[in-house]
């Protein structure tokens, strides 16, 4: 339940306010946001910040249910690579649902089938990107 509330507030946060819209703004033209006034490396410093707070966040969060080592979120980092995929490029929401919805799938998979858990998430990937090569929720550029 915490990291679904964790998930929507960043998603707020980049989505709906004004910092966001500078955020956004910033990455797509970033000479344009500076002549608005806005610091922009702040703003990249203040990003970057968030974000180690986010993985540290998630690193605390997985400590008591796997082991803690200098590498453990190697193994989950194309695990995530998926997971924004078919979500969709450029889409938090995207990816928040399916992260939660793949958790759910290959946690089923391990108890029904537990051969497959490991490549159930790629063979989704693979079948969404069939139909929808933009993955669920991005949209074609």
């Amino acid at each position: 339940m915490f990291s679904l509330v964790v998930c929507l507030a960043t998603w707020f946060l980049i989505e709906k306010t004004q910092l966001g819209a500078y955020l956004r703004a910033a990455t797509e033209n970033p000479t344009l946001v500076r002549a608005f006034g806005i610091n922009v490396p702040r703003m990249i410093t203040l990003t970057y910040g968030l974000g180690v707070g986010l993985a540290a966040l998630a690193g605390v969060l997985s400590a008591p249910i796997n082991q803690v080592r200098p590498l453990m979120g190697a193994d989950l980092i194309i695990v995530v690579f998926a997971v924004v995929v078919i979500g969709g490029m450029g889409s938090i929401m995207g990816s928040i649902i399916t992260g939660f919805a793949l958790g759910v799938i290959e946690g089923l998979t391990k108890y029904f089938y537990p051969e497959a858990s490991n490549t159930v998430v790629f063979v989704l990937m693979v079948l969404v990107l069939l139909v929808k090569p933009t993955g669920l929720t991005g949209r074609a550029a």
